[in-house]
């Protein structure tokens, strides 16, 4: 299948999303901007070679599908959304979810290469790609560093709510701590995300582990970074996430949806986004 036809699969799928809710022009332009890059992978994840033998390619696009509509997931529920960066998506369709930035070293590598018709996963690790070792990140860090997605009921556990002014978790209802004493910030970094529906998720990052895109499995955010709070009390926040890379809007679209659910934000340290370099 070459690259065109796979360019008018993935315009296929992304049009649904513009017909079941008009998104701002923007949004469609960076779908589809996305959409072409996809294509050079040749559409394909290792189910797709573990099933090269299946009478139907059908069956085979419909798993690839999957793969790749879980990236815009929850764009069409609100205009404001943003979904992972380009390097990112290349860990969302992995099924191993190998760390996006580590996995875009050998996707440039790939780009580099003769590798004539081996689409990027196979050509990585059945092909001839899989005796490349990069310096900058070897094969065993590779294949080491796998993020996890959290499936629907694991993600429950992350789900926090504002009661009473104070961040709290909403299952056990105890107040968050993001800090243990002695700890700096640096060394004890959690992150959040805000889903499309307007939930909120908190979690301690785990670099090559656990991720922004964790949370929602690579789905889209309405906001995402790191903060501080104390015994429930937010003392800091940062607009910083390199497989969302949000904007100043996230940020105060963050600070709103906080002051409407009762969080005094006076005396809050905020960190403007500052710009992320692939």
């Amino acid at each position: 299948m070459d690259h065109a036809h796979a360019a008018v699969k993935l315009q296929n799928m992304y049009r649904s999303f513009r017909h079941r809710r008009m998104l701002a022009d923007t949004i469609i332009m960076e779908l589809w901007g996305h959409a072409i890059d996809f294509a050079r992978l040749n559409i394909s994840t290792t189910f797709f070679f573990q099933c090269m033998n299946e009478r139907s390619s059908n069956t085979r696009w419909t798993r690839i599908g999957f793969n790749a509509s879980m990236v815009g997931r929850g764009v069409s529920e609100n205009d404001k959304a943003q979904i992972l960066a380009f390097q990112h998506w290349i860990e969302a369709i992995d099924p191993r979810h190998r760390y996006g930035r580590s996995l875009r070293l050998y996707y440039n590598q790939w780009c580099r290469s003769n590798a004539g018709n081996q689409p990027f996963f196979y050509w990585l690790d059945v092909g001839d790609g899989k005796v490349i070792d990069l310096p900058e990140c070897s094969r065993s860090v590779l294949q080491e560093q796998c993020v996890k997605y959290l499936g629907p009921l694991e993600r429950n556990r992350y789900e926090h709510i504002v009661s009473g002014g104070k961040v709290v978790h909403k299952q056990s209802g105890g107040d968050l701590h993001t800090q243990l004493e002695g700890i700096s910030r640096g060394r004890d970094k959690w992150i959040f995300v805000v889903s499309t529906s307007g939930r909120l998720y908190v979690g301690k990052k785990e670099k090559g582990r656990f991720h922004h895109s964790s949370f929602l499995a690579g789905g889209a955010t309405v906001a995402a970074g790191s903060l501080v709070v104390e015994h429930g009390i937010l003392k800091y926040i940062s607009g910083y996430s390199g497989h969302y890379r949000p904007t100043d809007d996230s940020i105060y679209r963050f600070l709103s949806f906080l002051g409407e659910h009762g969080v005094n934000l006076n005396g809050v340290e905020i960190d403007k986004v500052t710009p992320v370099i692939a």
